[in-house]
C-alpha cells in the first residue's frame, strides 16, 4: 500500500512539474514570438549564418604557434540518396518520434524530467528540429532556459517551413561529426573512405554517436572501445524500435571490427593542412581542449577561440634542434653497432661456430665460403644460439670471454632483424613553480600521416636508474637514511616476498665496499640503492615515488609498482612528462607539479570561458598540506645531493662538455636493462627537463655505448645551457629552518674528533638526523697497523712451517707476502715499505740482524690466531650481506 501510494504522489509530482513548465513556456513563448517576429527573416537564408573563424594558439609571449580550422567545404546530399539503416540510427538515438511531432517532444521532454526527478537520466528532450534550429540560431554554449525557448520558437517556424525530409536533411548535411568533418558525406569519407550512400549498419551507428561527442570521446579514430560500446548500444535500440533484425546487426558489428584499421592516422584533413611550429605541442593541446574544457557544445574549428599557452617557441625551436641533431647521432652509432656486429661475426663467429662443428660434429656448422658461412650462422641462430646463451649465462663467464661475446653477438643481432627499427626520444621542460610547459618535442619531426605519436606525454618506459631519486627522498623524508649513512657496496642476495631470489649487479659489475648513500646515488650504484629501498620498504617507496609522478592508485599495477626489489632499479611504466613533473618537485621545495600547457582561453569577443590553470591553483590549494609530497627540507637535501651527479657523477661528462653550467644545476641520468632506454633528468632553480632516448616498442638494445650519460646527457647539457643564457643568476632556495650542516668526514659521514687528519667535508641533515657518534675509525687504524707490524715481525719472519695465513699480500714491488693481514684497512706508506722488504728479504726479525729471507710456510685458508682482528667495526659483515652493529656502515 505505502509503495503504491509513494508512486502516486512522485506521479502527480511529475504531473505538476509538467503543467507548470508547460504553462510557464506557452506564456515566455507568446513573448518571444512577438519580439523575434521582426527579427526571424527567411528560412530559407539558412546557411547565411556567422562567419567561420579559426582557433589560435599563442605561445606565452603572444606569439602564433598555429592554428586550427575548417574550410567547411560540405559534400551536401539528398535524404533520398541515404540508406534507411543511417535513417533509422538517427532516429533510435535522436528522436523516435520524429516523424510524429511538430518539432516539440511531450514524450521527449518528459522522459528528461522523470529522468531528473528520478535521478535516473536517459536522454535529453530536443528533438532534431530542436537540434536543428539551435546549431542555426542559437548559441549551444549557452545552457540557460532563454536558449532552449529560442530554440523551440524556431524549432516551430522550421516545422512549419519546411518538409520532415527536408529537416532531416538538412541535419545530416549541417551537423558537426568531428575531426573537422561537417556532413555525413564528408564525416563517412573520412571515418570509412567511402560515400555515406554506401553505409552499413554499424557504420551508421558510428556515425550517430559522433553527434554526442564530434571527434571526442566516441571517435572510433581516437577511442575505439568506447566508441565500441556505444555503437552496440545503439544497435540494440535500432533491433527494439524493430528496424533492423538482431542476425543484421550482430553481422555488421563483427564485420566492422574484424576489418578495423588500428594503426591509422588520428588527424583530420584540416589538422594536417596547417602551418605549425610545435606540433607536438599543439596536437596535446587540441586533445586536451576538446576532450576536458571545450566540451561537446563548441566548435574549435569555427568558433575563433584564442588559447593562450605556456609554451615559449624560443625554447621550442632549441628543444627541437638540440633533440633531432641527438636522434641522427643515436641512430647513426646504432647502424655502427649494427654493421660492426656483423664485421665482429666474421671474425669470432666462424672461429666459434668451426670449433662447435669440430667438437660436438655437427657438420651443419662447418664454414667454407661465405654462403656456408650465412647457412652456418643461420643455424647457429635459430637451433644453439638461445640454449648456448642461457648455459653461458649459468657459468656467468666475463663480458670479454670470446664465447660469451659470440653467443651475445648473436642474439643482438637476431633481436635487431626481428623488427626495424628508428632510435625515437622525446623532451618536455617544465618551470619548476608554476608547471607551465614551456617546451615538448614528441619525438623525430612531426609527420601527421605516419609520426604523430607523442612520447613526450603517451610513452610507456621503463625509467631506469633515473627512478632512484624517488625512493632515495621517500628514505630520507622517513628518516630512514641520511647523505652521509654509510651503505655496504657489495655481492648480495636479497629475498622477493614470494621467495624468489633476486641478485643486483652494478654496472660494470664491480664492488667498492663501503660508500656513503651521497655517492651511492651520484654514482648510481645500484647494490646500496637496493639496501636503502630494503631499508625503506615497498609500500612507503611506492607511496611517495607515485605520487611524485602524478600515478593514480589504480594504474600502479598496471604500472608494474610490484613490491618486489627490481622495483629499485626503475621497472615500472612512465613517461617523460611523468618523470619531469616528479623532479620538478625537488626545485619546487618539495610541492607537487602539474603540467599545465593552457592558460585560458578566449572566445572571438576577447571573452575568458575557460581558466584552466586557475582551476587547477585553486585544486591545489583545496589540497592543503596534501599537496606537500615531501617537506623542503628533503626536497633541499635531495637537490644537493643531485647537484653531486652533475658535479662527480654520472653527469659530469655532459657537464664538461658544454664547459659548465652557468647556474647551480642538479640531475640523474638512468640506463635500462640491455640498454633499451636511456634517461636524463636535469634541473636548474628555474626548469626542469626531461629526455628519453630509446624504440618505441620491443626490447631492442641502443648498444653498450648508448647510455643516459653518453647519449641523452649531452641533448640534455647543450639545450639546458641554452636555454639558460640570460637569465639572472638564482641559487636553489634552502628553507629557513630544519636544516643543520655540519663537518662529517669523508670516510665514514661520522664526527671527525679532535686531532682527525683525514678529509672531511660539510654535509646536510634534517635537524635531529645529523650524527652524533666520532669517527674513530683512524685511530682503530694506527692501532691495527702497529699490530700487523707486531704480527709480521713476529710471525711471518719468526714463524715456524706449518702455519696457517688467512690473506695473501701482494706489495708495490710485485712480491708476495702470506699472512694474517685485515684486508679492510689503508695502509700508509710506512707500512706499505715494510711489507715490500719483508717480501724481498731486506727486514730483520725483532733484534735479529738483516739476512733472515725465510717466509712463512702458512697454509691458505687458515689463521694461526684467527681472533687478532676481532673487534675490527670495518669486517662485522653478517653472512647475509647486512651490517649488523657497524656505526661505519649503518
Amino acid at each position: 500500500m505505502g509503495t503504491w501510494t509513494n508512486r502516486m504522489i512522485l506521479g502527480l509530482r511529475i504531473v505538476a512539474a509538467l503543467v507548470i513548465f508547460f504553462t510557464v513556456t506557452i506564456g515566455i513563448l507568446l513573448g518571444i514570438s512577438i519580439s523575434e517576429m521582426r527579427n526571424l527573416g527567411s528560412i530559407e537564408s539558412i546557411n547565411q549564418t556567422q562567419a567561420a573563424l579559426p582557433t589560435r594558439l599563442l605561445d606565452r609571449n603572444g606569439r602564433l604557434i598555429t592554428q586550427f580550422f575548417s574550410d567547411e567545404k560540405r559534400e551536401l546530399i539528398s535524404i533520398e540518396e541515404l540508406p534507411k539503416a543511417l535513417i533509422y540510427a538517427i532516429l533510435s538515438r535522436e528522436d523516435k518520434e520524429f516523424f510524429s511531432h511538430n518539432g516539440f517532444s511531450i514524450t521527449g521532454i518528459g522522459r528528461a524530467a522523470i529522468g531528473i526527478l528520478t535521478n535516473n537520466y536517459q536522454g535529453g528532450g530536443s528533438t532534431i528540429t530542436q537540434q536543428l534550429a539551435g546549431l542555426i540560431f542559437a548559441d549551444r554554449s549557452d545552457f540557460s532556459l532563454r536558449r532552449k525557448l529560442i530554440e523551440l520558437w524556431y524549432a516551430f517556424q522550421l516545422e512549419r517551413k519546411w518538409t520532415k525530409n527536408e529537416i532531416l536533411q538538412e541535419y545530416l548535411n549541417y551537423s558537426y561529426f568531428g575531426h573537422g568533418t561537417y556532413g555525413v558525406e564528408a564525416a563517412s569519407k573520412l571515418y570509412f573512405g567511402h560515400s555515406a550512400r554506401d553505409l552499413t549498419l554499424a557504420e551508421s551507428a558510428i556515425l550517430v554517436i559522433q553527434l554526442a561527442s564530434p571527434g571526442g570521446r566516441y571517435s572510433p579514430i581516437l577511442n575505439p572501445n568506447t566508441a565500441q560500446g556505444l555503437q552496440r548500444t545503439v544497435l540494440n535500440e535500432m533491433v527494439t524500435n524493430g528496424f533492423a533484425t538482431q542476425e543484421e546487426v550482430d553481422q555488421s558489428f563483427e564485420e566492422y571490427w574484424a576489418n578495423y584499421d588500428y594503426s591509422r592516422s588520428n588527424r583530420p584533413s584540416a589538422y594536417l593542412q596547417r602551418d605549425d611550429q610545435a606540433p607536438y605541442f599543439s596536437d596535446y593541446v587540441f586533445q586536451t581542449l576538446q576532450n576536458e574544457i571545450l566540451l561537446g557544445s563548441y566548435d574549435i574549428y569555427r568558433d575563433g577561440f584564442t588559447v593562450y599557452t605556456t609554451l615559449d617557441l624560443d625554447f621550442q625551436r632549441e628543444a627541437e634542434s638540440r633533440l633531432y641533431s641527438g636522434l641522427s647521432s643515436a641512430n647513426a652509432i646504432y647502424e655502427n653497432n649494427v654493421a660492426q656486429r656483423s664485421s665482429y661475426a666474421a671474425e669470432i663467429f666462424a672461429p666459434t661456430v668451426d670449433a662447435l662443428s669440430l667438437a660436438f660434429n655437427i657438420p651443419q656448422l662447418r664454414v667454407a665460403g661465405q654462403k656456408q658461412l650465412q647457412l652456418a650462422k643461420q643455424y647457429f641462430l635459430q637451433m644453439l644460439n638461445p640454449g648456448l646463451n642461457a648455459l653461458l649465462y649459468q657459468f656467468q663467464p666475463t663480458a670479454q670471454d670470446p664465447l660469451r661475446r659470440s653467443s651475445l653477438t648473436a642474439l643482438l643481432d637476431s633481436q635487431g632483424k626481428s623488427d626495424t627499427t628508428t632510435v625515437e626520444g622525446a623532451l618536455i621542460t617544465l618551470q619548476n613553480d608554476t608547471g607551465h610547459i614551456v617546451a615538448m618535442v614528441g619525438g623525430s619531426p612531426f609527420d601527421p600521416e605516419t609520426n604523430s605519436f607523442n612520447r613526450a606525454t603517451r610513452a610507456r618506459k621503463q625509467p631506469g636508474s633515473s627512478f632512484k631519486p624517488l625512493y632515495y627522498a621517500a628514505a630520507i623524508e622517513t628518516e630512514a637514511i641520511t647523505p652521509a649513512t654509510m651503505i655496504y657496496d657489495s655481492p648480495v642476495v636479497f629475498w622477493n616476498d614470494d621467495g624468489t631470489p633476486y641478485r643486483p649487479e652494478n654496472y660494470r659489475g664491480e664492488w667498492v665496499g663501503p660508500v656513503l648513500a651521497r655517492t651511492a646515488l651520484a654514482r648510481s650504484m645500484n647494490v646500496p640503492s637496493i639496501r636503502i629501498l630494503s631499508r625503506l620498504g615497498f609500500d612507503a617507496a611506492i607511496d611517495y615515488s607515485s605520487r611524485m609522478l602524478g600515478i593514480p592508485e589504480r594504474e600502479l599495477i598496471q604500472r608494474n609498482f610490484a613490491r618486489s626489489y627490481p622495483l629499485g632499479l626503475g621497472i615500472i611504466s612512465t613517461s617523460p612528462i611523468e618523470m619531469a613533473k616528479a623532479f620538478a618537485v625537488f626545485p619546487n621545495q618539495g610541492r607537487e607539479v602539474v603540467p599545465i600547457a593552457i592558460q585560458y582561453v578566449e572566445d572571438r569577443f576577447g571573452r575568458v570561458i575557460a581558466e584552466p590553470e586557475k582551476e587547477i591553483r585553486l585544486a591545489q590549494s583545496r589540497k592543503g598540506q596534501a599537496a606537500q609530497i615531501i617537506s623542503p627540507q628533503t626536497a633541499y637535501i635531495m637537490t644537493d645531493i643531485l647537484q653531486d651527479t652533475v658535479e662527480y657523477g654520472t653527469l659530469r661528462y655532459p657537464r664538461t662538455l658544454v664547459g659548465d653550467f652557468d647556474l647551480p644545476t642538479a640531475g640523474k641520468t638512468g640506463t635500462t636493462q640491455n640498454w633499451t632506454n636511456a634517461w636524463t633528468l636535469g634541473f636548474t632553480p628555474y626548469y626542469t627537463t626531461a629526455i628519453w632516448i630509446g624504440f618505441d616498442s620491443g626490447n631492442q638494445s641502443l648498444g653498450v655505448n648508448q647510455t643516459g650519460a653518453i647519449t641523452s646527457g649531452p641533448i640534455w647539457a647543450r639545450y639546458m645551457k641554452a636555454i639558460h643564457e640570460g637569465l639572472p643568476w638564482r641559487d636553489f632556495v634552502k628553507p629557513g629552518s630544519g636544516i643543520t650542516e655540519m663537518e662529517v668526514t669523508s670516510a665514514n659521514g661520522l664526527i671527525p674528533p679532535a686531532g682527525y687528519t683525514g678529509s672531511t667535508y660539510t654535509e646536510v641533515f634534517r635537524t635531529g638526523t645529523q650524527p652524533t657518534a666520532f669517527d674513530f675509525s683512524q685511530e682503530y687504524q694506527a692501532e691495527q697497523q702497529e699490530a700487523v707490524v707486531t704480527q709480521l715481525q713476529s710471525k711471518l719472519i719468526g714463524g715456524s712451517a706449518g702455519t696457517s695465513p688467512l690473506v695473501t699480500y701482494t706489495s708495490t714491488s710485485g712480491s708476495t707476502l702470506i699472512g694474517t693481514v685485515d684486508v679492510s684497512l689503508t695502509l700508509d706508506p710506512e707500512l706499505d715499505r715494510l711489507l715490500d722488504d719483508i717480501t724481498t728479504g731486506t727486514v730483520t726479525s725483532g733484534d735479529d740482524s738483516a739476512g733472515n729471507t725465510e717466509s712463512s710456510q702458512s697454509t691458505p685458508g687458515s689463521s694461526d690466531d684467527p681472533t687478532m682482528f676481532d673487534g675490527n667495526p670495518l669486517l662485522n659483515d653478517d653472512t647475509s650481506g647486512s651490517i649488523l652493529g657497524n656505526p661505519y656502515l649503518d
